[in-house]
């Protein structure tokens, strides 16, 4: 539905947007983070229509949003940060000016109707907006954004500003959006992210540095060789039995409890895969094993390795695709 392909924007010597490409699938919820100045509002600037770019394509549903701008804007429902509302209008008077402006040909009473219930604005349909509360005013936003029941949607920090139980609202929204629409969402909250987002790409200095599910990513970047276990029995035993397990590189005790009760983490060597004799020693000496899951990184952990300049070819997606 969305293709990036070898995407560049420069400004004079400066290149904001360097050869990115990414693609997001027909009903896929895509997150699309980075650091300030990484180039992400620049590329959705251009995968809008708002500016060019200097070289690279752009598809919406296979619409080239440089040479037929206009079809393509007709497939998208684009919230910036700061939703462009005219806060002198009623809620109905503004959705019925942008409904008129997108020249939308749906029954226009029943889908802004539709659509103020999806977004849960039906009781404030007829205020001023500019009486409107920070969560609403959003959620406005969001619906001048489904005007036209466009199949590509593109939210940038869609719950800036809004408080703890408004966030969950919208999160649950954007989930149940991208059953039926592609949606890529830009933000700073990572938990956010996490939360809805079914692939992550993360741009870093104008480039693609990684590109897949959240799951893939950790994997990746963590390795499958590191565990952290919880186990009962003494110390000084269990650390010499992990240690004689053949593909074992390292194991230290992170943390003593109660009644023998501690906690390890090991390091295998790599392609070493130390689960089933771990389980078959610690059955043997009539121990314990209280916990034992791979030491898989947290998004933010994620994104800080990929924008704190370690390289990593791996995961660069934008090496995936050849024009």
């Amino acid at each position: 539905m969305i293709e990036v392909v070898n995407l560049c924007k420069h400004y004079g010597d400066k290149k904001a947007v360097n050869n990115v490409s990414f693609k997001a699938e027909d009903g896929e919820v895509l997150g699309f983070l980075g650091p300030n100045g990484a180039g992400k509002s620049t590329t959705m600037n251009i995968l809008t229509g708002y500016i060019s770019s200097t070289s690279g394509k752009a598809l919406i549903d296979g619409i080239d949003i440089l040479e037929n701008p206009v079809k393509a804007k007709q497939k998208i429902g684009y919230l910036p940060e700061i939703p462009p509302l005219y806060v002198d209008m009623t809620v109905k008077e503004y959705l019925y000016f942008i409904y008129d402006l997108k020249k939308c040909k749906l029954p226009k009473i029943s889908h802004l109707q539709d659509i103020c219930s999806l977004v849960k604005i039906d009781n404030v349909y007829n205020r001023l907006i500019k009486n409107l509360s920070k969560g609403y005013r959003q959620r406005v936003g969001l619906a001048q954004a489904l005007v036209g029941n466009p199949k590509v949607l593109i939210l940038d920090e869609p719950t800036v500003g809004l408080d703890p139980k408004q966030i969950i609202e919208i999160r649950t929204l954007i989930r149940k959006l991208g059953k039926n629409h592609t949606v890529i969402l830009s933000s700073h909250i990572l938990s956010e992210v996490q939360a809805v987002c079914d692939k992550i790409v993360v741009i870093n200095e104008g480039r693609v540095v990684a590109n897949d599910t959240e799951e893939n990513l950790s994997h990746k970047l963590t390795g499958d060789n590191k565990f952290i276990c919880k186990i009962d029995g003494n110390k000084d035993n269990v650390m010499r039995m992990i240690q004689s397990i053949d593909g074992v590189d390292k194991v230290y005790c992170d943390a003593e409890h109660k009644n023998n009760v501690c906690d390890y983490r090991i390091e295998a060597e790599e392609g070493s895969d130390i689960r089933y004799e771990l389980f078959k020693k610690i059955a043997e000496n009539g121990w314990y094993m209280l916990e034992l899951r791979s030491s898989e990184m947290s998004l933010e952990d994620i994104f800080l390795k990929l924008t704190m300049g370690e390289k990593i070819p791996a995961l660069a997606a934008d090496e995936e695709v050849e024009e």
